[in-house]
């Protein structure tokens, strides 16, 4: 399993705008599904949180070879995914990141420049 990740999460649709983010989101889902089977991500997972008063409700991890999640972000239909996302949800935000080993590698980095 790859060690990049791309983690999108957001609060909660727009009121008045829940239909369209829910077609969004299964079109988003249809989306990432031809990404995992034409090989540029290893796979993705949805994730929905249960009701507890935050402002993180949902969100999205992409897991794939660190170019090619590049790659995928730089892309015009990627980019027109979140453009879609902002306007129909509030507090949407696209991070990279690192999962496995890649979070034993990053812990490493920090560590290694804590001053004694």
């Amino acid at each position: 399993m790859s060690k990049y990740v791309l983690f999108y999460g957001w609060n909660r649709a727009i009121p008045g705008r829940e239909k369209e983010a829910g077609a969004l989101f299964q079109e988003y889902l249809q989306y990432l599904g031809g990404l995992q089977q034409e090989g540029m991500i290893d796979s993705f997972e949805d994730v929905m949180l249960t009701v507890h008063g935050g402002d993180l409700n949902g969100f999205f991890v992409v897991r794939g070879e660190i170019v090619k999640l590049d790659e995928i972000r730089r892309s015009e239909e990627f980019n027109k995914y979140l453009t879609l996302a902002g306007h129909l949800m509030e507090g949407g935000g696209l991070i990279p990141g690192v999962t496995g080993e890649g979070v034993l590698e990053q812990m490493a980095l920090w560590t290694s420049l804590i001053p004694e």
